[in-house]
């Protein structure tokens, strides 16, 4: 802070130190809390492997290589699947950046970041499940009855929905990117469309490979829903559907502190391995206008690239329809008039509601404490980075494995049943913060910047500076943030499948019990109600964004 601005009498220092001191605090209030919720679960584990260490030891037999080896293999699978064609649908949706309907398919390509897993698993069900709409097809080509897609096969194909838009998104983002100074030099100098790829695009995408591949890796190493409604059963079971598993089917401790312990060191290895390679570990895909390309395509590379593209559509677009049409088919009146199904629908936008506003108190407070800390004039650089890096964090330890913690601690203190809610709305609020903050730290840098010599001046600091000079530009920021928290915690099942119990249900926790006793057509009908009102609340998050940055 320049000196010119400081008066002799000190009152404009004072005034700064404390506006800081408050915000700082606030920041290390929300550290705190995020480290009481992981160091809690982690004394959990430690408590119950010190309790039975050969029980621990043992747990660490053929069964867990076996479930270690499926977790990478088939997130290997499916990173493979899902990032190599998305390579060829960006460059189809970048060499023709304006042709009628372009803005539709971008945009039905962000559906499956909104979708709850649940809701996407029973729509490839709906699809390619043995009584699905393909399955006489699949069973006519096969030369028998379709045995169905549980397994290795309905996993892959899961995955694939939901990373091919997002990898292709990312992949796009890379490619228009290239600055359009480059695409009229390649122009001029007559570049073929081969040369183009050669030395424009593929850089790019070379470039940007490593990231998207590691960031798909990660989300489907860390898949809980999606493994345990289309795994089928032990046999194709990853770590956490086997921790899982551990605690609620078999109650054995000692295997679940192992696995829990497996899962952890193999996620902090991929967190620590995209961290070197500066991806995105949100996931976010925000598209830039695309430059202007100087470079036609010829009628066959133009009949290829519409293949491609009718082809990527046809795959994500048909588990949404399926699921909107085997939900069309449900009794959804008399699924409304269910108490269990009101009693859990209270309880998913209750518990939301709470998760999404303490994600965006605790964002927040972070976003404060990580601007106050960067003006000191004392630097303090690891507060500094744990503010600004403090949500990547829980990337590492995954909701699962958070909830099994706790469930190993609390069941020596009390009804680990009885504390659903609260681990419900924790849990999930921590786990939204790497998003929330994405949409809460840059606007409140903005206002500081605007105004943080003109407070310290007036003295203004606190709840006043934050009501009066910093919540106009920070509305529309935090409501994204809401917005995006809640329809996260919404489509959860990864904690509540842990904790809920007969008194205690969301509607993804009822949806996977209807599905459990076979009743198909009231979990499609749970399925629709609860897709489109996460979506519904994605699209709020992202028109907000939207409009706070043209603001």
């Amino acid at each position: 802070m320049s000196r010119s601005y400081v008066p002799r009498n000190g009152s404009y220092v004072a005034g700064i130190s404390r506006s800081r001191d408050a915000r700082v605090t606030a920041g290390l209030a929300a550290l705190a809390f995020i480290a009481t919720l992981i160091g809690g679960a982690l004394l959990g584990l430690g408590v119950e492997g010190a309790g039975n260490i050969a029980g621990a030891l043992a747990a660490f037999d053929p069964y867990l290589v076996r479930v270690a080896r499926f977790t990478l293999w088939q997130a290997a699978l499916s990173t493979l699947l899902s990032v190599l064609p998305a390579l060829f649908v960006a460059r189809a949706l970048a060499r023709h950046p304006r042709f009628p309907g372009r803005g539709f398919i971008l945009q039905l390509f962000a559906v499956p970041l909104a979708l709850p897993a649940i809701v996407a698993a029973l729509g490839v069900l709906a699809l390619y499940g043995r009584a699905g709409y393909f399955g006489g097809l699949l069973s006519s080509l096969g030369g028998g009855q379709w045995p169905g897609i549980y397994g290795l096969s309905g996993i892959l194909v899961a995955h694939v929905f939901f990373n091919l838009p997002l990898a292709t998104r990312l992949f796009l983002e890379a490619l228009q990117a290239i600055p359009g100074d480059q695409w009229r030099l390649a122009s001029q100098l007559g570049m073929s469309n081969v040369a183009a790829f050669r030395f424009l695009e593929w850089p790019a995408l070379r470039q940007a490979l490593p990231g998207v591949a590691g960031l798909v890796f990660m989300l489907c190493v860390t898949s809980f829903t999606i493994v345990l409604t289309l795994g089928g059963g032990p046999a194709a079971s990853t770590l956490e559907v086997a921790i899982y598993q551990a605690l609620r089917f078999d109650f054995d401790p000692a295997r679940a502190v192992a696995l829990t312990l497996l899962q952890v060191a193999l996620t902090a290895a991929v967190v620590a391995f995209l961290a070197r390679l500066g991806a995105d570990m949100t996931g976010d895909a925000s598209l830039p206008v695309a430059p202007r390309r100087f470079i036609t395509s010829s009628a066959a590379g133009t009949a290829l690239d519409g293949m491609v593209i009718l082809l990527a559509l046809a795959f994500v677009a048909g588990p949404m329809l399926a699921t909107v049409a085997a939900g069309l088919r449900a009794d959804l009146l008399r699924l409304a008039g269910e108490e269990a199904v009101r009693r859990a629908t209270l309880t998913s936008v209750v518990l939301a509601l709470l998760s999404a506003l303490l994600a965006a108190v605790l964002s927040l407070s972070l976003a404060m404490g990580r601007r106050a800390l960067m003006l000191e004039r004392r630097r303090r650089p690891v507060l500094e980075f744990l503010t600004g890096s403090g949500t990547s964090f829980v990337l590492v330890i995954p909701p699962i494995v958070i909830g099994a913690g706790w469930f190993l601690l609390l069941r020596h203190l009390s009804d680990v049943f009885a504390i659903a809610p609260v681990m419900v709305v924790t849990v999930n609020a921590v786990m939204a913060m790497p998003f929330a903050l994405r949409a809460v730290q840059p606007a409140y840098d903005a206002a500081s910047e605007r105004h943080e010599r003109l407070c310290a001046q007036l003295g203004i600091s606190g709840w006043t500076r934050l009501s009066l000079v910093d919540w106009p530009g920070l509305r529309r920021p935090l409501a994204t943030a809401f917005a995006f928290a809640m329809a996260l915690s919404l489509g959860d099942l990864g904690v509540i499948a842990l904790f809920g119990s007969d008194t205690v249900q969301t509607l993804p926790y009822l949806l996977l019990a209807r599905m459990g006793s076979y009743r198909t057509e009231d979990a499609a009908g749970l399925a629709l109600l609860l897709g489109v009102v996460c979506l519904a609340l994605v699209l709020v998050a992202d028109r907000l964004g939207r409009r706070g940055k043209e603001a």
